[in-house]
């Protein structure tokens, strides 16, 4: 399967920080930037920030699998090892984790490692490996 790059704008309340965790903490390179907006390459995505004073989007609570998920919430599927690099990274840097990096579904066919934590603005950002990418979709009992 082929995936297009994704695009995604919000807005953010100070753009100093949010570059530096971007590109510190998850390793995203930079595209466009001026004063009021930068353009991240998010494992090939493209997320987009402008600066829009303190406004942000609020954010709820939804219980799933016995966890609170904090919505809304984006980030990326990577792969096993990849998710593994990316979790190693964060706990060395002392990210403080909203949930835990955590296999879900062990022993089914949608068994993911999947882990929350919130950038500067105080977005929640999931990221999650799938041991199996064709049940990104597929239904499966849990």
């Amino acid at each position: 399967m082929s995936i297009s790059p994704f695009h995604l704008a919000m807005p953010t309340r100070d753009l100093a920080a949010t570059i530096a965790f971007y590109t510190e903490y998850l390793g995203a390179g930079i595209g466009r930037q001026d004063e009021t907006c930068v353009d991240f390459d998010l494992f090939g995505h493209q997320v987009v920030f402008h600066y829009c004073g303190g406004e942000t989007v609020p954010k709820y609570y939804n219980p799933v699998d016995s966890q609170q998920v904090p919505v809304p919430h984006f980030g990326v599927v990577l792969s096993i090892p990849e998710f593994e690099m990316l979790a190693d990274r964060l706990k060395a840097k002392g990210m403080k984790f909203v949930i835990d990096p955590y296999l879900r579904f062990k022993d089914t066919p949608g068994e993911q490692w999947t882990m929350f934590f919130l950038d500067p603005n105080d977005y929640a950002l999931e990221f999650k490996a799938f041991k199996d990418k064709k049940f990104l979709f597929e239904p499966f009992e849990s």
